[in-house]
């Protein structure tokens, strides 16, 4: 189940990529793929969740992981409501978002690594 979050988040980083290269001040990204950005990083969220229930528990690594995927996404629910307001986005918040999504994405892959020794 690590893995299976770790592709979702994968897809989910894929599609925010995307959202990053077209943004730019006084342009959006197109809303299909904000949602689909944000429903791929809720699924990762969620397989995150039960796959740490179900098995190394919260402490360490992976729980970390998922309170930095959590911090992420407040971030995107805000970055999100900005787009639906049709305001700009803060280049800042977007950088933020993603280099946290990242440090999320490399505890994943720490605690799978981790998991498998």
């Amino acid at each position: 189940m690590l893995t299976t979050a770790a592709i979702l988040f994968a897809a989910a980083a894929v599609a925010g990529l995307a959202m990053a290269v077209v943004h730019s001040p006084g342009k959006l990204p197109p809303i299909p793929l904000m949602i689909v950005h944000g429903l791929f990083a809720a699924v990762g969220l969620v397989a995150l969740l039960l796959a740490l229930g179900n098995g190394p528990g919260f402490s360490g690594i992976g729980g970390i992981s998922f309170l930095i995927f959590l911090i992420a996404a407040i971030a995107g629910f805000y970055l999100f409501s900005r787009h639906l307001l049709r305001d700009d986005l803060p280049s800042s918040i977007v950088l933020i978002h993603g280099g946290v999504a990242l440090a999320g994405f490399i505890c994943l892959l720490l605690t799978i690594v981790g998991a498998a020794a």
